[in-house]
This record gives C-alpha cells, sequence and structure tokens, in this order.
C-alpha cells in the first residue's frame, strides 16, 4: 500500500500558499496525496453572496487538487466557524482514519488568524486518536491499529505569531523544482485576487506565496525556494525516532542548526 499525506488547513488556497512544494515532493517519493481545507470559504468575497463563493472556492479547490494530482475532501464548516468541538473532532479523525496517513501537515500552532489555529489543534487532537477504537468517529472508521504518524506545523504567513514575534522553521524543505506546479495550483483560486488585495493588503497573492518561499529559501542558506516545518512531539502518534519526513525527503532537506537554541 503506498505511503499517504494528508493537508489539514483552514481555507481553499492554504495549502497552495504555504504547503504544496513540500506536499509535490512527497509524491515524488511515493506518497498519495490528499487535501482538505476544514472552511468553505464562504466570507471570501466583496461581491458574490456567501452560496455562489461557497461554489465558486469549491470549484477553484478542487481544480487545485488536481493541479497536485490529490484527493479532494470537501469542508466541514463554513469560515470563522473552525471551533474545537467533539463533532468536528469526529469527521477529521473519520478522515485521518480513512487515509491513513505516515504524515498529517497542518497550520503552525501560532498563527495570526484563529481559524489557523484551531484547525492545528483539530489536527492534532484528530491524529492523536487514530488508534482509539473507543472514540467514536462521522461517519464510523475502523481505527488505525498498530499505526505510525508524524504531525508537521508549517510556518505562519509572515514568519511571525500574532504578536509579530518570529517563528522559525526545524528544517527547510526544497521546493524550487516543484515551484511552477505550486504557482499554478495557488492560481486556480482566481476569485481570491481582489478579496486578499482589498482585506489583508496583498496586491498580488502569487507574488506574496513566492516572496515567502524565497525568504525562507534565503534562510536555508542552500536553496532558491523553500518551504519550513516543524515537527511536534511524538508522543501518541509514533516513536522518538519516527521522522517519514526527514526520511523520505533527505536529499530534499536541511536542517536549521539554530532551531531550539
Amino acid at each position: 500500500m503506498a505511503k499517504s499525506v494528508i493537508a489539514i488547513v483552514a481555507h481553499p488556497d492554504d495549502i497552495e500558499f504555504l504547503f504544496a512544494g513540500t506536499m509535490l515532493q512527497l509524491a515524488a517519493a511515493g506518497y498519495q496525496l490528499h487535501y482538505m481545507a476544514l472552511a468553505s470559504g464562504n466570507c471570501g468575497s466583496l461581491d458574490l453572496d456567501a452560496d455562489e463563493t461557497r461554489r465558486v472556492r469549491r470549484s477553484e479547490a478542487e481544480q487545485a487538487a488536481e493541479i497536485l494530482g490529490a484527493v479532494y475532501h470537501p469542508p466541514l464548516c463554513d469560515d470563522l466557524e473552525i471551533v474545537y468541538s467533539v463533532e468536528m473532532l469526529r469527521c477529521i479523525a473519520s478522515v485521518i482514519r480513512a487515509t491513513a496517513p505516515q504524515i498529517v501537515l497542518t497550520h503552525s500552532p501560532d498563527d495570526y488568524m484563529v481559524d489557523h489555529m484551531e484547525t492545528a489543534r483539530l489536527a492534532v487532537t484528530a491524529a492523536f486518536t487514530h488508534g482509539m477504537p473507543n472514540f467514536v468517529n462521522e461517519p464510523p472508521t475502523k481505527a488505525l491499529s498498530g499505526h505510525r504518524l508524524a504531525v508537521y506545523h508549517a510556518m505562519p504567513h509572515g514568519l511571525s505569531n500574532g504578536l509579530r514575534e518570529p517563528v522559525h522553521p526545524e528544517f527547510y524543505v526544497d521546493t524550487g523544482a516543484v515551484m511552477d506546479t505550486k504557482r499554478a495550483a495557488l492560481a486556480a483560486h482566481k476569485s481570491q485576487q481582489e478579496w486578499l488585495d482589498a482585506s489583508q493588503g496583498m496586491s498580488s497573492f502569487l507574488s506574496a506565496m513566492e516572496q515567502m518561499s524565497m525568504d525562507l529559501g534565503r534562510m536555508s542558506g542552500c536553496f532558491a525556494h523553500a518551504e519550513g516545518w516543524r515537527r511536534r512531539l511524538h508522543y501518541g502518534f509514533s516513536n522518538a525516532e519516527y521522522d517519514p519526513m526527514g526520511e523520505d525527503l533527505r536529499e530534499k532537506l536541511v536542517n536549521n542548526p539554530d532551531y531550539g537554541s
């Protein structure tokens, strides 16, 4: 059975902005990709009503997932409704058990947006339940007995937390060779250019993504483009040495020697 990785984010386009390069490198290493944004993106428009925005953003996300070669999983709620609840945990846990990932990618636990941080909390706990047969999930899916997985947190947008303090990666993944595909997947979210310009002063979200990619590449000291990651503590997920991204992308990553110092 092929290895798999699931990306669990808050909104349509978060994967493309933050994760897609690493996902593409994992796909080249033999992983099946899974794509899940918890919220519909219904608030991401100045002109369309919520129903039409949901429809447009889902279509864009499905197109982006296809560009990445990923299996698309539908959202569970609307924007600003990502709350840490048992109901949400049951649904996310079901997807994790169904996809049986070795790797779970999610947001930084310290970020500028609460939707992102709540998504990270939900993804972590849902992954924690993967081998618990007594935790009811919805729809019902069998627990993954003896399965190991690792959770990795991406960098927050702007490389800082909500208090403007820098957040540093544990390691960097080289994404230079897959930037064209990453850019094409992000460009599929055509509806977001006007919205991000008005709401966040992001005059071009493609340029903003590329700038963050180049900033991380420069920080790595050896890559032109990179994505940064931190691996979560192994308790409840695997043994201490289990680091599938470090193992399977060892030729594509470099550690940050100053991490944790």
